[in-house]
Formats: C-alpha cells, sequence, structure tokens
C-alpha cells in the first residue's frame, strides 16, 4: 500500500476543517455553523432531544451545548420545552424557521460534498464512505470498551 497511516489524523483534521469552513462561507447568510447544523439535522431526522442526548451526539460537554442551543434559540432555530416524562427536563424542538430553511441547507451541503469528492468513481465514494463509517465504528467501540483499545499502538508525529 502507497500511503502514510501516520498522516491520518491530520488528513482527517485538515479536511473536517476545511468542510467546516466552506460549509460555514456558504451558510453565512443563514447564520447557521456546521455544529448548529449537525445539531438541527440531527433534531429534523429523529424529532425532539434532550439537551444530554445533543451533547452525546456532538462529543461536547453539557454545558457547551447548552450555550449553543441558547444561541440557536435567540436565532429562532430551536425552541426548549418540557419533558413530557420528566418536569425537571427540558427538550430541544426544531422550529417551523427551522424545517423551511434545511432544505436549502441540506443543497448547500450536499453540493460541498459533490465539490470535495470530484474526481472520485461511485465506487471510490462507496469505499470512501464505508471506510469512514468503519473508523467511526472502531474508535466508539474502543470508547464503550477499554479491552478493545490496542495496546501496541504506537504515536508516529
Amino acid at each position: 500500500m502507497n500511503y502514510r497511516v501516520d498522516r491520518l489524523g491530520t488528513l482527517l483534521q485538515d479536511t473536517s476543517r476545511r468542510l467546516r469552513g466552506r460549509f460555514e462561507q456558504r451558510t453565512l447568510a443563514y447564520g447557521l455553523s456546521a455544529a448548529q447544523w449537525r445539531l438541527l439535522g440531527h433534531l429534523l431526522r429523529t424529532g425532539p432531544s434532550t439537551q444530554t442526548a445533543l451533547a452525546s451526539l456532538l462529543g461536547v460537554e453539557p454545558i457547551s451545548v447548552s450555550r449553543l442551543i441558547d444561541r440557536m434559540e435567540q436565532q429562532g432555530w430551536v425552541r426548549r420545552e418540557p419533558h413530557p416524562e420528566d418536569r425537571r427536563a427540558r427538550i430541544v424542538v426544531a422550529t417551523a424557521k427551522a424545517r423551511e430553511v434545511a432544505p436549502t441547507v441540506r443543497g448547500i451541503a450536499e453540493a460541498l460534498y459533490d465539490e470535495a469528492l470530484t474526481g472520485l468513481s461511485d465506487d471510490e465514494r462507496r469505499v470512501l464512505h464505508a471506510a469512514l463509517l468503519k473508523i467511526s465504528e472502531n474508535l466508539q467501540a474502543a470508547d464503550q470498551d477499554p479491552a478493545a483499545r490496542s495496546p501496541s499502538v504506537e504515536i508516529v508525529e
């Protein structure tokens, strides 16, 4: 194989940073950050969610997601409602404004992904998607089961 596994983390991070930056440039008129869109996308796909679940989804502390939701609530993207089963908790719900803008923003994201994947065949795109999904699953499994972590991994910089 002709690739350097020691640069994988850097390559993934650089690619993510560039995608996020371009997405935010293109959605500037809507005032949506990539993190806000990820949260909104989740709510639009799955319905209302607790702040704890959203913090886990985004991989951030609950206080960070609380601040993000505060900003999104001020911008009219989400609202907090009482939890139907737990009087102490609140759920986060996407607003009509979010549902109205979502198809346009989804189109912006899809166009960006097409741009990023230019030059890759459909088969290469499928392989890339499957590989990234597998990497994510492997890391998630290792997070949940410390015994699944490889003790012999050497970090090369």
